[in-house]
């Protein structure tokens, strides 16, 4: 199956903010995690390769297929779920996702019944087919999204930001049928959250401020930090000090009392103790520090 190959992709709003600055990813088939805070611009390298958006330099390739020309060709093998999508509350899923089918082109009607129903089961949706969207939770709607995004049976599917909002047993069940679906084609998973990524890919990016910061296997990304991350307990007025003394990648409270970990070469003392790291460590080291 086909790359996705991504080269020096920018975007420049009229306000002036640089969206992208000269993007390059290699985005191989299965689930790939791009990560970065918000305003980093994933959804506009989202919404560019879900040709919604022009770019202003670069290309972007899948297999013989240039996404920036021949968008009509690409949106036959694209499926799409934005962060915000919108539904008809008063129209059953099934009838809703019938429809959507007719506008892909899908056009005899036992193809399409048998589509419909196959992609309901698919998504754990067949029981609540005949139910409003309007009394679907936010995890089924999320579902329903995926079921519409599979429709074209896509080489490339784009999910941004899934699971935001959803509660710990629908994301679980989102992150199940996503995995699923990642032995069959690309799936480009847009989040800030980081465990989304540390459980279903085993290829990601870390973006910010329109640029890659890093890219590579997560599980390799986390073992080249190991032995260099350390925690300490601190008083709540202490962190700036800390800040000016120590490379700080992330602060939290733990049971109310703040925890520190920082990145550092050799040991640093000073009732600092080595921690094994995370994933979490790997992305604040590039969010919140000079690169490493």
């Amino acid at each position: 199956m086909s790359q996705l190959i991504i080269s020096n992709i920018s975007k420049t709003y009229k306000n002036g903010v640089k969206a992208l600055d000269a993007i390059s990813l290699d985005v191989p088939v299965g689930m790939f995690g791009l990560l970065g805070p918000n305003g980093a611009g994933k959804s506009t390298l989202m919404r560019t390769l879900a040709t919604l958006q022009e770019a202003d330099e670069g290309t972007i390739r899948l297999g013989d297929l240039d996404l920036l020309t021949q968008k009509g060709e690409v949106r036959k093998r694209l499926g799409y779920l934005p962060q915000e999508f919108g539904l008809y509350p008063r129209i059953p899923a099934e009838v809703l996702l019938d429809h959507l089918a007719v506008l892909k082109g899908i056009t005899n009607k036992k193809e399409r019944r048998e589509l419909v129903k196959a992609l309901l089961y698919k998504t754990n949706l067949y029981e609540d087919r005949k139910k409003r969207l309007g009394g679907y939770s936010g995890g089924m709607k999320q579902r329903f999204g995926i079921a519409q995004a599979l429709l074209a049976q896509p080489k490339l599917l784009i999910v941004d930001e899934p699971t935001a909002g959803l509660d710990p047993v629908e994301r679980n069940r989102f992150h199940n049928l996503l995995s699923e679906l990642g032995n069959n084609c690309i799936i480009i998973l847009s989040t800030h959250i980081v465990e989304d990524v540390k459980e279903l890919c085993p290829n990601m990016a870390i973006i910010n401020k329109g640029k890659v910061l890093l890219q590579g296997n997560p599980l390799k990304l986390i073992e080249q930090m190991q032995g260099k991350v350390y925690k300490k307990n601190i008083a709540k007025n202490e962190l700036d000090h800390y800040k000016q003394q120590y490379r700080v990648i992330a602060d939290r409270l733990l049971l109310g009392k703040p925890i520190i970990h920082i990145y550092s070469e050799s040991t640093p003392g000073n009732g600092f103790i080595p921690v094994e790291a995370a994933l979490d460590d790997v992305y604040f080291s590039q969010i919140f520090g000079d690169n490493l």
